[in-house]
């Protein structure tokens, strides 16, 4: 599939499990750590059982704006699902997260590996009282491996590797 540049439109960053998440405008990624400050960088965040690699979290603008609009129409209404609401690290706009499982992205400095997609989970639901499970479902985002650490910033390209 040939797609990019994408673009790095949010970091955000929780310094604990069910923490708010904070807003940053660029961070640095350690390999095998994550981002630094960050819940899982911290060893203060919470994993599922599911074996992963989950240096960093992805999820695409695309799938807000989806929720926004209804797209499928999964629920009697739609969702509004804030950037500092969804619980990962990053938020990418044109690039397709599904299909990069197991391929290499590059955004700033930094190269991440696509591992596992990302599951709905019903604690993001409880936690922000929201129908997320089945609309969520296949579009939850990608956990990612640090490859190469280094700085990012908002805006930074994502381009294939």
């Amino acid at each position: 599939m040939i797609w990019g540049p994408g673009k790095l439109l949010f970091i955000h960053i929780a310094e604990q499990a069910s923490s708010n998440m904070k807003e940053l405008k660029e961070a640095t990624l350690v390999e095998g750590k994550g981002i630094k400050g960050d819940r899982y960088y911290n060893n203060t965040g919470k994993y599922s059982n599911i074996p992963d690699i989950r240096d960093v979290t992805i999820i695409e603008n695309e799938v807000l704006i989806a929720l926004k609009e209804n797209q499928p129409p999964l629920q009697k209404d739609k969702i509004i699902l804030k950037p500092n609401e969804h619980r990962r690290n990053l938020t990418s706009q044109g690039v397709p997260l599904n299909y990069l499982v197991g391929k290499k992205i590059k955004i700033g400095e930094v190269i991440l590996e696509g591992g596992r997609l990302n599951f709905p989970c019903k604690y993001l639901s409880d936690l922000l009282n929201k129908p997320l499970l089945l609309p969520l479902y296949n579009r939850s985002g990608l956990n990612c491996k640090i490859i190469k650490g280094g700085r990012i910033r908002v805006n930074d390209e994502i381009r294939p590797v």
